[in-house]
């Protein structure tokens, strides 16, 4: 573990309980600026304990480098969540395909990848927009039955995440309420209104949520939808999964976390984060409305500014050099997405929200070996949502009827709350 220089003036971008306030655009302006790669501190924070600290790299050309450099940057060593996995955990943690290198991250890149075909995510196009445009329906009219505003995050986008991904994975609709428990088990582990009061192990410290008992529900699930898709196929995702006679149990466990977990939330933090973005910026929207600027076009810039992943982090494999910072073997790198996303250095005035953006090179879905594998089902269920809110929504500007309640996470970038005032007196 390297000891970093004495730095003075460095923000903290770590602490997960300013992200519950807004992104810290300021402080990676500075660091951007200042201090590209800086060693930042990882204290104790809600109950979970300290850790070694890592280097936060918050420019656009850095971030790029680490996320494609997989040989320098690791994702197995020490896998890719900023807090340390317990040593116990770890073998457990580098069976998902999230947490490996090539060559053996890109083996089981391929398996899956015959069931995530552009072909078949394209078939699920008339039934996203359908539900859509059901779920907007609904969100209109019990504004019109209330007070005229509505929360589209509990009425549309948390619902919709969810159906499309259990259309695509086969799980029935009736079970849907276990995929949203685990998503927010997981991915709001940090945030008391998602998770909870964190169980506690042995030694007093909250359990870590991707431990392999924290999951063990979900694993029996796949386990029993994977058995049912063998007796009656169909045509989705764990029917492939299931079938495929190179996949092992286990690998399909870690599939089947990381689809109901990656899956569902990529869609439920991007999805209303656009929408807040399109509230905020009413010639954008009314642009958008009236056919001016390409959705597809559109959909990537609202990604830009509203990436639904925040950090991802890497473990350096070698002493290395990174923008004049010294790393070295076995330390944390941790790419901050929505600072790269906003380099002066690569984006023209980068908060501008330029629906006709090109070109547009953020890294919401990341780069490299691991850029997600999921991003053109994702891009096509924002595409339609946002198609369909143009159709569907009164015409007019989006009035945010109170300030949206945002997700206390260093990792997902989430809105709980999205209340917008849909109907007028006139």
């Amino acid at each position: 573990m390297s000891v970093p220089a004495p730095e003075t003036l460095v923000p903290d971008v770590f602490d997960p309980r300013q992200y519950g306030q807004g992104i810290p655009h300021d402080r990676y302006r500075h660091l951007r600026d200042h201090r590209p790669v800086a060693w930042q501190e990882e204290r104790e924070v809600l109950g979970w304990p300290a850790g070694p600290g890592f280097w936060a790299v918050t420019r656009h050309e850095d971030a790029v480098r680490v996320l494609k450099d997989s040989s320098t940057y690791s994702s197995y060593l020490g896998a890719t969540q900023i807090r340390d996995p317990d040593p116990a955990d770890l073998p457990f943690i580098r069976r998902m395909m999230l947490n490996q290198d090539p060559p053996h991250h890109r083996r089981l890149r391929m398996l899956v990848s015959r069931a995530f075909t552009p072909k078949r995510v394209d078939r699920f196009g008339a039934v996203v927009r359908e539900r859509a445009h059901s779920l907007l329906t609904g969100a209109v009219a019990q504004a019109r039955a209330t007070d005229g505003t509505c929360d589209l995050v509990a009425h549309v986008t948390d619902d919709y995440a969810l159906l499309n991904l259990t259309d695509l994975l086969g799980v029935p609709d009736s079970d849907r309420g276990l995929l949203l428990h685990w998503t927010q088990r997981v991915i709001g582990y940090q945030d008391p209104d998602e998770a909870g009061t964190p169980e506690l192990g042995p030694d007093g410290k909250p359990v870590n949520p991707r431990s392999p008992a924290s999951l063990r529900d979900m694993f029996d699930y796949a386990h029993a939808l994977a058995a049912h898709k063998r007796r009656h196929p169909g045509d989705d995702v764990m029917t492939v999964l299931a079938t495929d006679p190179e996949l092992t149990e286990p690998e399909l466990e870690m599939f089947f976390f990381l689809l109901v977990v990656a899956g569902n939330d990529t869609v439920r933090s991007a999805a209303p984060g656009g929408l807040h973005l399109l509230a905020q910026h009413p010639d954008a929207y009314r642009c958008l409305r009236n056919g001016e600027v390409e959705f597809p076009t559109a959909v990537d810039e609202l990604l830009r500014r509203h990436p639904p992943v925040l950090t991802f982090r890497r473990t350096a494999t070698q002493d290395t050099d990174l923008a004049g910072t010294r790393i070295r073997t076995g330390d944390k790198v941790v790419v901050f997405h929505a600072s790269a996303n906003h380099d002066e250095r690569v984006f023209p005035d980068p908060f501008a929200l330029d629906l006709s953006r090109s070109p547009n090179p953020h890294i919401s879905f990341g780069d490299g070996p691991h850029v997600c594998l999921g991003a053109h089902f994702a891009r096509l269920q924002l595409r339609v949502l946002y198609d369909e809110a143009c159709r569907t929504l009164p015409p007019g500007p989006l009035h945010l009827a109170a300030p949206p309640r945002r997700l206390v996470s260093n990792f997902i970038n989430g809105l709980k709350s999205l209340p917008v005032r849909v109907v007028t007196d006139a």
